[in-house]
């Protein structure tokens, strides 16, 4: 599961924002936070966490299906 949906405000920064400091495009950031998504690239995760100061484990979570 992907925790941006309560991350982002969290850290105070707006969805605009963070696609923009990440470099990611607003539909994809959208897919982020709407858990739709199969795959994520280190590079990706690299970017996330950098811009919001985080460790991964603070973006994303193991869920069992």
């Amino acid at each position: 599961m992907i925790k941006l949906d309560r991350l982002l405000p969290e850290k105070g920064i707006s969805k605009s924002k963070f696609a923009q400091y990440a470099e990611l495009q607003r539909t994809q950031l959208n897919r982020y936070i709407n858990n739709d998504v199969e795959m994520i690239s280190l590079d990706v995760l690299a970017r996330m966490c950098a811009v919001l100061e985080c460790d991964i484990s603070d973006i994303l979570e193991y869920v069992e299906d």
